[in-house]
C-alpha cells in the first residue's frame, strides 16, 4: 500500500483536506516552509503544482502563480527537490505532484519516476495525460508504488468514468466545474449526486476540487466526497503575503475554519 493509500485509509471516515499550492510561489525559498504550515493547520495530503507555461485547466490565479514561479527559475527539477527537502522533516504526509505532460516528457518517464521516488513523491496528476495515453508512465509509476491520479469531469460519460476508475490509484479526482480552477460557484447538490454515481465504478476515495474556496463550500461537497481539494483561493491568499510570517498567519486563518468544518461531518 502506498503512503497516499495508507493515509486515506487511516482517516477512517474523516474527510481529507488537500490544499494545493504552486511550487516556487510566492517565493521559492518559502515553499517547503509553507508545506509544513499546511500540515500544521490540517492538511492530510499536499498537492504541489509543477509550474508550467501553458496550462489548460488552471484559471488566472494559478496561471499567474506558475508564471511568477517560472520567472524565479522554478521548474520540474526544482519542484521535485522541494519535496525532497520537505521529507527531511516530514516522512509521512503524502505529496501529489500536479501538472502537465510536456515537462515530464522532456525529462523522460523513467528519469522523472526515479527522481520523484527518490525525493519522496507519492503520486502524480497530469491534467493532459488521459488513461489511453498513460500506459508507459503508469507502469513505471506502479513499479515504484507511486499512484497516478486521474480526473473525472461533469461531462464524463458513465462508460468513460468506469474506464478511468479502472486505471486510477490513490484516489479519483472529480472536477466539480465545467471550467478552469477557481471559476464560478459550485452546485453542491449536483456535485454530490455525481460523486454517488462515480462510486458505482470504484472503491477508491473520491476527492472534489475546482471551486472549493472556503469552509462552507468544503462542507457542502464533503457530504459525499471523501476529500476536498482547495487551490485557487489559497494561492491567491499567498500571493499577497510579503513574508513567511504573513504566510503563516494567512494559512492558519484560512485552513483552520475549513479543517474544523470538515471535522464536524
Amino acid at each position: 500500500m502506498s503512503r497516499l493509500q495508507q493515509r486515506l485509509a487511516d482517516l477512517a471516515g474523516r474527510k481529507a483536506l488537500i490544499p494545493f499550492i504552486t511550487a516556487g510561489h510566492p517565493r521559492p525559498d518559502d515553499t517547503v516552509a509553507i508545506m509544513h504550515q499546511l500540515v500544521k493547520h490540517g492538511a492530510d495530503v499536499i498537492e504541489l503544482g509543477m509550474p508550467f507555461s501553458d496550462p489548460m485547466a488552471d484559471g488566472p490565479v494559478i496561471q499567474q502563480a506558475s508564471e511568477h514561479a517560472i520567472q524565479q527559475g522554478v521548474g520540474i527539477a526544482e519542484t521535485i527537490h522541494m519535496v525532497k527537502s520537505f521529507r527531511r522533516q516530514d516522512p509521512t504526509t503524502p505529496v501529489v505532484l500536479m501538472g502537465y505532460l510536456n515537462p515530464v516528457e522532456c525529462m523522460g518517464h523513467q528519469a522523472f519516476v526515479d527522481a520523484a521516488k527518490d525525493a519522496g513523491v507519492d503520486a502524480l496528476l497530469l491534467v493532459d495525460s488521459p488513461p489511453e495515453e498513460s500506459d508507459d508512465l503508469l507502469q513505471r509509476l506502479r513499479q515504484e508504488s507511486l499512484d497516478q491520479i486521474f480526473l473525472i469531469a461533469p461531462t464524463t460519460t458513465e462508460q468513460r468514468q468506469a474506464m478511468i476508475c479502472q486505471h486510477a490509484s490513490g484516489f479519483v479526482y472529480y472536477v466539480a466545474l465545467k471550467g478552469v480552477t477557481g471559476a464560478a460557484d459550485l452546485d453542491a447538490q449536483a456535485v454530490n449526486a455525481d460523486v454517488i454515481r462515480i462510486r458505482q465504478h470504484t472503491q477508491l476515495p473520491v476527492a472534489v476540487g475546482f471551486g472549493v474556496k472556503d469552509a462552507a463550500s468544503a462542507m457542502a461537497v464533503a457530504q459525499e466526497a471523501d476529500a476536498v481539494v482547495i487551490g485557487s483561493a489559497l494561492v491567491s491568499l499567498l500571493h499577497g503575503c510579503e513574508s513567511m510570517a504573513a504566510a503563516e498567519t494567512a494559512i492558519a486563518e484560512f485552513l483552520g475554519p475549513i479543517r474544523t468544518a470538515l471535522n464536524s461531518l
